[in-house]
């Protein structure tokens, strides 16, 4: 169970934005929480979540790129200790398909297919780190439809 505050806080800007509909008001809070942890300078695990939820809430396609390009360099400086230490219960591991789905997603909504198709080769290669649970199936479904969209056949990398 989550218990690190500012994750937790990051959880309630996500519960705003899926859950109520209030993409600016999840907005406005993870710009606070950013502030708060320092921006790019922050707790590595700080950043990672937060930038891998504030992709969520842009508006423009190149700013959630960007965020979620934040996201994918912060989870490399994240321990498992760490994450352990605020109660996150997904391995560091599992934490990549995710981010290299929505990094490709982003270069496929850009057009650029090719960096679309290398994120998701790198996702596929990780994503044995996930669980056979509700998660770990909706994150192969979005790499399943990701393939779909940018006509890689389903099993093969790049």
């Amino acid at each position: 169970m989550v218990t690190d505050p500012t994750i937790l806080r990051i959880g309630d800007a996500a519960q705003l934005h899926h859950h109520q509909g209030r993409r600016k008001a999840a907005h406005a809070l993870l710009t606070e929480i950013w502030d708060d942890i320092g921006g790019e300078q922050g707790d590595p695990l700080h950043v990672c979540v937060l930038a891998h939820t504030m992709a969520d809430v842009q508006d423009d396609v190149r700013e959630e790129l960007r965020w979620d390009l934040r996201a994918l360099a912060a989870v490399g400086l994240v321990t498992e200790e760490r994450a352990a230490e605020a109660g996150v219960s997904l391995a560091v591991a599992g934490l990549y398909p995710s981010l290299h789905l929505n990094v490709g997603e982003c270069y496929r909504k850009l057009g650029d297919l090719a960096r679309a198709r290398e994120h998701l080769g790198y996702a596929r290669e990780t994503v044995g780190a996930l669980a056979d649970d509700a998660y770990g199936r909706l994150i192969r479904a979005g790499l399943e439809e990701l393939a779909e969209r940018v006509c890689v056949t389903p099993g093969h990398s790049r």
